[in-house]
């Protein structure tokens, strides 16, 4: 009987607790940060050390790490306790953009947001997990809605930040700034947040992780493989799909026999799981990754500085909050969410269909107007497949399935960026015309562009204009994969607060 009273909150002096909330927050937005401010720097740091067809890479290696790691962190939390696997993730993303600051060529700089990404999952996951250890249930709704809230502005303030500061101290300050954050807001946990021995000791499913990471890296790597080995259909190449097809059956095995799987088998009996699935990957592929193209495609098609680049984001993040708090009211009020996956889709597909048509000449008012337009789609339905699955999953189960919408949406970006680097890559390979003042297309930085003669600037923003056609018609088509996928979905009545208590409890005490 007394297992089933939910714990004291680990801090009872509210003050404190808000500190630590503070701090809980500066690191969120740190880890969470990282992944948007380097979009508007990224053409001037492919500009320094060459290689744009490793330009995907630089998001794309910070999110594979960040999601391989997620499902294992909450686990060992459970093991060690949360404080010191919190201090640890801040302190390897620390050192992380110490070594991203100091890059000295384009692949340190790669390997080093693997090591940020290592650190960057371990802070999104412990964050939630420490959160539900300081407030009690009924506060707790209202503090996550703070976190949700830091995690949108990160999105407005990321580009801006981002283009500013490569601005006005060169691209290294956007990662060497996390080294002070990093250290207060260490400190600050260290003396603040008590440690709380674990009762439980859950059993790790390490195989089952390790698999799963090797399972999504073949396929980031399968679709990369015309850059990395000159071809898409290479006996390297296929040998990647071959492991990672081997890695997925081992994977699937595993789980099946694990105590305590990271991706429990049974939930996919629910098509409702499975669909909300598919959205989220999807969703991943146009809203997170497709950030940095964006960033790009700004800056060489219309010629805008970082800063000013940075800038027209805000209207994608205003488009997006305005979207996810509408959508959040309306879904709490009514208890459906299948209509807002549809529009959110919709907008989304129609946003890009627009994008392929833009020229270079375009105005950048109606740029903007698109971008909002695409931003209030990815707001729409940004809660749909986190409060689907956990309304479809029994409640013993909750807590994987919450993670899996999390790992399936950084999957599907991670994949999505080397998809869209391949055709980029493709699209400037073809290009045989030599412009007056450019040697190298690929080595232009936003500001050597700016000094081009108007001629010349004309020609790389045409040729960087056609490159980008074939990749937003790509996230359109990805969009209406998911639309597909959304349409099929069961049209489910979420229930009141009164019934959810009352419903997940004879389910629960089946399961024991």
């Amino acid at each position: 009987m007394d297992m089933q009273l939910a714990p004291a909150p680990l801090v009872t002096d509210p003050r404190r607790r808000l500190i630590l909330f503070f701090f809980l927050m500066t690191a969120m937005f740190m880890a969470t940060l990282d992944n948007q401010i380097v979009s508007t720097a990224l053409p001037t740091i492919v500009g320094e050390f060459g290689h744009l067809e490793r330009f995907g890479w630089i998001g794309s290696a910070y999110l594979l790490s960040l999601s391989a790691v997620m499902p294992v962190y909450g686990k060992l939390g459970d093991l060690f306790g949360r404080k010191y696997v919190m201090m640890a993730a801040i302190t390897i993303f620390t050192v992380g953009s110490a070594v991203c600051g100091l890059a000295i060529s384009m692949n340190t700089l790669i390997a080093a947001r693997v090591l940020q990404g290592l650190g960057g999952g371990g802070i999104m996951v412990s964050i939630f997990a420490i959160n539900a250890d300081l407030f009690e249930p009924r506060e707790r709704a209202r503090y996550q809605s703070y976190s949700s809230l830091v995690l949108m502005a990160s999105g407005a303030i990321g580009p801006v930040l981002g283009g500013t500061m490569s601005d006005l101290f060169g691209w290294r300050s956007i990662f060497l700034v996390n080294v002070p954050i990093g250290f207060i807001v260490l400190t600050g946990l260290a003396f603040m947040l008590p440690y709380r021995k674990p009762h439980r000791r859950p059993k790790i499913d390490y195989a089952g992780a390790l698999l799963l990471a090797l399972t999504t890296t073949s396929i980031v790597l399968a679709t990369d493989s015309s850059e990395l080995f000159g071809a898409l259909v290479s006996p390297e190449s296929i040998g990647i799909v071959a492991f990672g097809v081997v890695c997925a059956v081992a994977w699937v095995f595993t789980e099946r026999r694990a105590p305590e799987p990271i991706v429990p088998l049974q939930l996919f009996r629910n098509s409702t799981f499975s669909l909300l699935l598919v959205i989220s990957v999807m969703g991943g592929a146009i809203a997170i990754g497709m950030v940095n193209y964006l960033a790009l495609f700004l800056q060489t098609t219309t010629g805008l500085s970082p800063s000013a680049a940075g800038l027209l984001f805000i209207l994608l993040t205003g488009g997006l909050v305005c979207g996810s708090l509408s959508a959040g009211r309306i879904i709490s009020k009514t208890g459906r969410y299948k209509p807002f996956a549809i529009a959110s889709l919709s907008c989304s597909a129609v946003a890009f269909a627009l994008m392929s048509q833009i020229h270079a000449g375009t105005p950048i008012a109606f740029i903007g107007a698109i971008m909002m337009l695409h931003g209030i789609g990815i707001g729409l339905a940004q809660q749909v497949p986190v409060i689907g699955v956990q309304n479809a999953a029994p409640a013993r189960d909750v807590g994987a399935a919450t993670g899996s919408v999390t790992l399936s949406r950084m999957g599907g970006a991670s994949i999505a960026i080397s998809i869209y680097g391949a055709i980029i890559a493709s699209g400037l390979g073809k290009v045989g015309v030599s412009i007056p003042g450019v040697a190298d297309i690929e080595q232009l930085t936003p500001k050597m562009m700016a000094s081009l003669p108007e001629a010349s600037r004309q020609a790389v923003a045409d040729i960087y204009a056609a490159a980008f056609s074939p990749l937003f018609m790509t996230s359109c088509g990805i969009a209406l994969i998911g639309l597909t996928a959304a349409f099929m979905l069961k049209p489910v009545q979420l229930p009141r607060a009164g019934e959810t208590k009352m419903a997940p409890k004879p389910a629960a005490e089946a399961a024991e």
